[in-house]
């Protein structure tokens, strides 16, 4: 009996090691508590899914906010993957344009002119754009939703820019309606019966399954930079390396982009990229053509 006694105390042993450390490491719920930086917040979910799938927290966000869900990062690869319906493909956003007159012409050249648009010019703007939709689909807020959807199909600078966002917007609405469908699609069509700008819908569908916005709004700018970088590769040409190399370069423009665009009122949204602007307005009576931006 006494040594019954004795061993009494190692039953409730394992709850306190979990809060110590374990061969020199810290357990992964301390670890999770540290800060991650923007290039590790996707990468580190794996180690930490058992604690996500155990967690309250809305479906596909963990209690912290850097870490996604597996159903949660399935979902963001599909709806930004290439493969995904919405034409993305078939835009240049007036890179064709730059490509002619000389601007772009390289790996170097393509890296500076797509940095310009990503930091202060339509991919800001998108961003904005999309953390704004997400922020009034989670207050179920029509009115508020029906004010970013109306300001973003207006924004754009150009006919082919507009016709870029909206057909894109629309067609990640009708696809992810049907095979991804939820609530929040329905807020918006409720809230804005107008042409739906890209950072809008997916920005809505986001928030609409529990995908937190700051991973939301990583790969959507990811997505548009491999779209930006997939024109410019076929059009300068470049090699894939060298595309993969543009891509690389953009990882800290992308993660400062985003950082903005959380902090960010729709009253900060404003472009600096003016060439980019008159690219997409040249483009229109470009003479030979691939793409329809």
């Amino acid at each position: 009996m006494s040594g019954k006694k004795k061993n009494l105390p190692l039953v409730k042993e394992p709850r306190e090691r979990k809060r110590s450390e374990v061969a020199g490491r810290p357990m992964v719920r301390d670890a999770s508590l540290r800060d991650a930086p923007h290039h590790e917040a996707v990468g580190g979910a794996c180690e930490s899914e058992p604690l996500i799938l155990r967690s309250r927290a809305k479906p596909g966000v963990s209690k912290d906010k850097g870490a996604l869900h597996s159903s949660a990062l399935y979902r963001l690869m599909a709806w930004l993957s290439p493969s995904y319906p919405v034409g993305a493909f078939s835009y240049s956003s007036g890179i064709e344009w730059a490509v002619e007159t000389g601007d772009v012409k390289d790996a170097a050249t393509l890296k500076e002119w797509l940095a310009v648009m990503m930091e202060q010019g339509g991919g800001f703007c998108d961003a904005v754009f999309l953390a704004h939709a997400h922020r009034a689909t989670l207050d179920d807020d029509g009115r508020a939703l029906r004010a970013v959807a109306e300001l973003a199909a207006a924004f754009a600078p150009s006919k082919e820019r507009h016709l870029e966002t909206t057909a894109q917007g629309r067609a990640f609405v009708e696809a992810t309606r049907a095979a991804w469908h939820c609530p929040a699609l329905d807020l918006l069509a409720k809230a804005w019966d107008g042409p739906v700008a890209y950072p809008v819908a997916v920005g809505v569908a986001a928030a609409g399954h529990g995908i937190a916005v700051e991973p939301a709004l990583h790969a959507f700018l990811h997505a548009v930079a491999a779209n930006w970088i997939s024109a410019g590769v076929r059009l300068v040409p470049l090699g894939q390396t060298d595309g993969q190399r543009v891509l690389a370069a953009l990882e800290p423009v992308i993660a400062t982009t985003a950082q903005r665009a959380l902090t960010s009122s729709l009253d900060d949204i404003g472009s600096a990229a003016f060439r980019a602007d008159l690219a997409s307005m040249k483009h229109e009576t470009q003479y030979t053509r691939l793409f329809r931006s």
